[in-house]
């Protein structure tokens, strides 16, 4: 009963949001952390998150394993409608932007603990060795690389898998985010400054982010879908907690490869 009060909830706010012209200065985040909030499930994976991300951060540090842990579950377990509602809310304003920079993906989760990024290096050789975070990349090298003979490189039905693969990687050693509130550029907390001899695969690592134009053809796919791509939590379908490693489970010689060498590969395609 509970859970069918919550899709009423949910569908007087979206009817009311789709049954009205949107008035000026609309703040999307927060229409996209009211679906939430009227959904049992996404409201009871989100308190978790943000307790260990938010509420428990000490001065100085967090308790970012648990943290990312939180989040994880967050985005495989809560319903993909609403997780992306939250994480892809298109903002038109600054204030928007930073609430969505600072609140859907906490500093705790994305941010290092010294005052400046390090290395793109190192983010991704933690990667390489963890077994969280290798096979989520590599789905999102897979999910989000251009595809042969489709005019600028990206099928736009591809979009929905590509963004699901984003999200994987949210709670791993590589958590992306927005980096800054005037725009809807994303990357990991990371830069390549230091990376001496290793610059090249430092870049192309970066580069599937801030030079992937699958990545930015999904995620405006999807802010000129809105509202109504949230239309989906009205039929909720089970969602399998691992359900972010299908797409790398799938192919088991894609998983034996080696992050490092297919990494340049895979950027310089993202520029053609």
């Amino acid at each position: 009963m509970r859970s069918f009060e919550g899709g009423d909830r949910v569908r007087a706010l979206l009817a009311r949001k789709t049954g009205s012209a949107s008035p000026t200065g609309e703040n999307r985040c927060v229409d996209a952390a009211e679906a939430c909030t009227a959904d049992a499930r996404c409201q009871r994976l989100r308190t978790e998150y943000v307790a260990q991300c938010l509420g428990r951060a000490a001065p100085g540090g967090c308790p970012r394993a648990r943290c990312r842990r939180a989040l994880r579950r967050f985005f495989a377990r809560a319903p993909p409608a609403l997780t992306h509602a939250l994480l892809f809310c298109p903002c038109s304003g600054p204030a928007c932007a930073e609430r969505r920079r600072q609140t859907f993906v906490p500093a705790c989760a994305f941010r290092g603990s010294g005052p400046a990024p390090p290395s793109c290096l190192q983010p991704l050789d933690a990667c390489e060795r963890s077994r969280v975070c290798r096979p989520r990349l590599l789905a999102f090298q897979a999910s989000c690389a251009p595809a042969p003979g489709v005019p600028d490189g990206c099928p736009r039905e591809h979009g929905p898998r590509c963004l699901r693969a984003y999200a994987g990687l949210v709670g791993t050693a590589v958590t992306p985010n927005y980096v800054d509130n005037t725009s809807a550029r994303v990357a990991p907390w990371c830069d390549c400054g230091a990376s001496g001899n290793r610059r090249e695969e430092c870049e192309a690592f970066r580069g599937l982010f801030t030079r992937n134009s699958c990545l930015d053809g999904a995620i405006q796919a999807f802010d000129s879908g809105w509202p109504p791509v949230l239309q989906d939590q009205l039929e909720p379908q089970p969602v399998p907690e691992h359900s972010l490693l299908q797409v790398s489970s799938t192919n088991g010689s894609r998983e034996g490869s080696s992050l490092l060498s297919i990494l340049p590969v895979l950027a310089f395609q993202a520029l053609l």
